[in-house]
């Protein structure tokens, strides 16, 4: 039988490790799961740039389905959420404004679906083969047989638009790396038909680091944040043309280029891949070099520079290229 003193002393060392566990654990983790994502009302109080909450899952989701992408769904309501809240409401001819509006929100709505939905993990999700490590130069990368993702986690993620932390957090004590596991993700797809809609002309925006699509009618049916060019390496500017759509590239340096850090005085190939510098998709322009392509850092679309190229999520770079065509125009414009 334990006596009061030390009962005391051992009730007190189990608070002090429930303290410890919730202070580790993720403050965004608790109610993170299908139903409070379902139900959230997006609000200045349940909107939070510095960590995910269930309605910023929600409003990204319904933007992403709409084509205005936030890039990575992360579930905060920072600069990329905002960009495509804008121009959704650019769109539906609503007052503009970084912060949710009953109309815009009463639009987005419409697409009355759930947000989340549950996926049981494949052969195929989990086959590989993973890089066991990607590396930083490029120059180490030209002999690598395939350019594919680090580990079946990373791979989900991306299927699904989604960070990799948001999904380990949507999905405690899951085994992404286990065929037959279910899993909670968001859903993403779009509810309209295997043809996409035709862009007539794409416009990109380089201080604003955008990519708006507009059909024929003028209409804005699509929006994407961007990593457009640098200061070492700026974009070009006018009107350019789609000259070419190459699903899994092969990525080819040329030392005339002198990207800072790549010291190679040969040039080189890096073979197809999710992480081959320009991703999934490269969409050629009318401009020696030049292209809008995916990358493997979907986490730092429009947060870091490109090499004079529009850099976009792999799954955004996937379905601009889905609605343009060879001669489609495309215009480099500085934003005000």
């Amino acid at each position: 039988m334990i006596t009061k003193g030390p009962r005391r002393a051992a009730m007190r060392i189990a608070f002090a490790a429930a303290l410890l566990a919730v202070a580790a654990a993720p403050a965004f983790a608790a109610g993170m799961d299908a139903a409070s994502i379902g139900s959230a009302e997006p609000s200045k109080k349940t909107l939070s740039n510095e960590k995910p909450t269930p309605a910023g899952v929600r409003l990204q989701v319904l933007l992403d389905r709409a084509h205005f992408s936030p890039g990575e769904i992360d579930g905060k309501f920072g600069e990329n959420a905002k960009k495509a809240l804008r121009a959704y409401a650019e769109a539906r001819q609503l007052p503009s404004s970084d912060e949710l509006t009953d109309d815009v929100w009463k639009a987005l709505q419409a697409d009355g679906r759930p947000p989340m939905a549950t996926y049981t993990i494949t052969d195929k999700d989990v086959a590989g083969p993973f890089l066991h490590k990607l590396p930083s130069r490029m120059e180490d990368m030209k002999n690598i047989p395939e350019l594919g993702y680090a580990s079946p986690r990373e791979a989900l993620a991306e299927k699904f638009h989604m960070s990799e932390q948001l999904l380990a957090t949507l999905n405690p004590g899951r085994h992404f790396d286990r065929a037959g596991e279910t899993i909670a993700v968001v859903d993403t797809s779009d509810g309209r038909s295997a043809v996409p809609v035709k862009a007539d002309r794409v416009e990109i925006d380089k201080k604003r680091q955008t990519v708006k699509l507009f059909d024929k009618s003028n209409a804005l049916i699509g929006f994407y944040p961007a990593s457009v060019g640098s200061e070492e390496k700026p974009s070009p500017s006018g009107t350019l043309k789609v000259t070419e759509i190459d699903p899994n590239p092969i990525y080819r340096y040329n030392p005339a280029y002198h990207f800072k850090g790549v010291h190679s005085r040969r040039p080189f190939k890096i073979r197809p891949g999710p992480n081959n510098p320009v991703g999934t998709m490269w969409i050629n322009l009318s401009a020696d070099g030049y292209g809008i392509h995916g990358t493997p850092s979907p986490q730092n679309i429009s947060k870091g520079q490109s090499h004079g190229c529009v850099r976009l999520t792999n799954w955004d770079a996937e379905r601009v290229a889905a609605s343009v065509a060879k001669g489609t125009p495309v215009a480099f414009v500085d934003g005000g």
